[in-house]
């Protein structure tokens, strides 16, 4: 073991001493307990080991700490002086312990999650709530973001866990996935549209599309220009800047166009003056995952792997027999 405290060089050592934290604490208890007996009942180790580690401490300080004869034990002067630094280094030492098991404790109640608005089932939100109450002083740090950036910072370990649109860049990473998500159509509610049970997507691409940009989740992006491709569509495509849901809804309820956006969004947002609809026939859909590292010990981590998707199929075959909601 390297020495983790040095003497200064006392008139008879020979050079640097090895002195271990454990010669420091058989010591003190010694100097303490003025009797060797004691001092190993306090330490809870045999006597002989406590007079054999306070003699080598003196070889190595080159200097005697304690006066010893058949009935009593005494500090000497160079020992006095030992044990008031003795003290303080055991103080700092025992200060260090509980700051590195602090910062231990604090990351392991730590849940950090990232995550896009275009990518974030309801569910989610729920877990949450149930990890809260089943850990005790559980911290949850939310943190939303690009998909690709959110997943380069599991990577680097930044965040314990995303959630994004799949596909996606996430070779050598943990990927559960949550199922499929659907988009819906977004329309102001004075729309002609927006009093119909559902709506067939060639009907909306005459008109202007708002979709949230391309990197607020690529996969959800591709699949709407893919399904109108498809259906032979060309519709004029308005695109809100940054990954806020709430600019987009705006845009519709102002009469920009009709939003397409993932059906999460309907669960999650009330906009005055907007209606959501779902999308009759051929639909884009994107899987939606949650990804963590494979490597992961992480107990909170674990515990959030295993209660959303649980909550999600829930959520799933609860939403199959109840009408998309509607905003007032």
């Amino acid at each position: 073991m390297r020495p983790l405290v040095e003497s200064h060089k006392l008139p008879l050592s020979q050079g640097k001493a090895d002195m271990e934290l454990r010669h420091l604490r058989y010591f003190v208890a010694v100097a303490e307990e003025l009797h060797f007996s004691r001092a190993a009942e306090r330490l809870h180790i045999a006597q002989p080991a406590v007079s054999e580690q306070v003699r080598k401490l003196e070889e190595e300080l080159g200097v005697r700490l304690l006066n010893r004869t058949k009935r009593t034990v005494s500090l000497t002067d160079a020992g006095a002086a030992l044990l008031v630094e003795a003290r303080r280094v055991l103080q700092q030492v025992e200060m260090a312990r509980l700051a590195t098991h602090e910062v231990r404790d604090r990351h392991a109640n730590r849940l950090r999650i990232g995550y896009t608005p275009a990518a974030l089932p309801a569910s989610v939100s729920t877990a949450l709530q149930q990890l809260a109450g089943s850990f005790k002083g559980l911290e949850t740090i939310l943190e939303a973001g690009f998909g690709m950036e959110l997943i380069a910072a599991v990577r680097d370990e930044r965040l314990d866990a995303a959630i994004v649109s799949l596909p996606a860049p996430t070779a050598g990473l943990r990927t559960t996935q949550l199922g499929y998500e659907r988009a819906v159509a977004a329309l102001p509610v004075a729309h002609p549209h927006a009093v119909q049970p559902a709506i067939r997507l060639a009907r909306i691409a005459p008109e202007r599309i708002v979709l949230l940009p391309r990197e607020a989740s690529r996969p959800f992006y591709d699949a709407v220009i893919a399904a109108c491709q498809l259906a032979g569509l060309s519709p004029s495509l308005v695109e809100t800047a940054g990954t806020s849901i709430e600019p987009a809804l705006l845009a519709v309820a102002s009469g920009a166009g009709i939003g397409l956006l993932p059906e999460s969004v309907a669960d999650r947002y009330s906009t005055p003056g907007v209606r959501f609809v779902p999308i009759d026939g051929e639909q884009p859909a994107v899987a939606t995952a949650i990804v963590t590292r494979r490597d992961s010990a992480h107990l909170p981590t674990a515990a959030f792997l295993r209660t959303v998707p649980q909550v999600h199929l829930r959520r799933t075959h609860a939403a199959s027999a109840t009408p998309v909601p509607t905003a007032a």
